[in-house]
């Protein structure tokens, strides 16, 4: 873990949020989560990744919980939780920003590196799959054509059977 300032971040429900002056230094330089009504809230994907690189405790009912805590009341909450966590933790770390893609249908809207949310806009709609869930034509071909109306290309995560992450990135060929 990377040492900086401790913070905390309140679990309430399916939500995870803070107001502390660290996280807003954090949406500012990094932006990790998204402002309303003066507090930052948090996708659980990127709390987690808090909890683990930035020194963030997550307290729910008062308590403090620990990664694994964390990490199983995550799993309940959000359906293949540990996929998607782990996509989110190798993409940030290779300087990425992802934010949720729920609104084009996909897992994330991944930022390519040195672009800024807010300024600029992400190039990718990632969408997640464990090797032994299938996509029907009709779902890929739905992925594609929201990505090319909104200027993205389609980016795959696939766990295969090894539990390795394989990405492939799809785009519209025009001729």
């Amino acid at each position: 873990m990377e040492t900086s300032e401790k913070f905390e971040a309140h679990m309430n429900g399916n939500t995870l949020s803070t107001n502390s002056k660290k996280s807003y230094t954090l949406l500012k330089e990094s932006f990790f989560g998204e402002m309303k009504n003066e507090k930052v809230f948090y996708s659980l994907s990127e709390g987690m990744f808090l909890m683990k690189n930035k020194g963030m405790n997550i307290l729910a009912n008062k308590k403090n919980l620990s990664d694994s805590e964390s990490f199983k009341k995550f799993s309940k909450i959000e359906k293949n939780f540990e996929i998607k966590f782990r996509v989110y933790d190798e993409m940030r770390k290779k300087g990425f920003i992802l934010k949720s893609g729920i609104k084009y249908g996909a897992d994330f809207s991944v930022y390519a590196k040195g672009k800024k949310p807010g300024k600029d806009h992400s190039e990718w709609l990632l969408s997640i799959k464990d090797h032994s869930k299938k996509y029907s034509w009709e779902e890929f071909i739905l992925k594609n054509r929201v990505a090319n109306s909104t200027k993205k290309k389609v980016l795959l995560a696939i766990q295969d059977g090894e539990g390795n992450i394989i990405y492939y990135e799809i785009n519209w060929k025009k001729f």
